[in-house]
């Protein structure tokens, strides 16, 4: 019997992009500085709403709807640790 989980890894479309992104290695410095300025610490998009010192509602971290948001999390932490490690920089202002 198929289960569920076998039937959504085989239609899953974006797995090679997955792959291709887990799979990519840090080895420059211009570029580990472009992905820690362009791929945010945390998610910029989750906010409570509140009127009067109220909260009316709360908008979900929209970065987790984000198909590939794991793949692009984990380039950013190659990036920092490329830069840490590698070219021994202080990565705190990207923290």
């Amino acid at each position: 019997m198929t289960s569920f989980t076998q039937i959504q890894s085989q239609n899953d479309l974006l797995q090679p992009i997955r792959q291709w992104m887990e799979s990519r290695e840090i080895n420059n410095p211009k570029l580990a500085h472009f992905l820690c300025q362009l791929i945010p610490a945390q998610c910029p998009f989750e906010r409570d709403i509140k009127v009067f010192g109220h909260k009316l509602f709360h908008i979900p971290p929209m970065c987790k709807l984000n198909p590939l948001y794991e793949q692009v999390v984990g380039l950013r932490f190659k990036a920092l640790c490329y830069l840490a490690d590698e070219c021994g920089e202080d990565v705190t202002a990207y923290c």
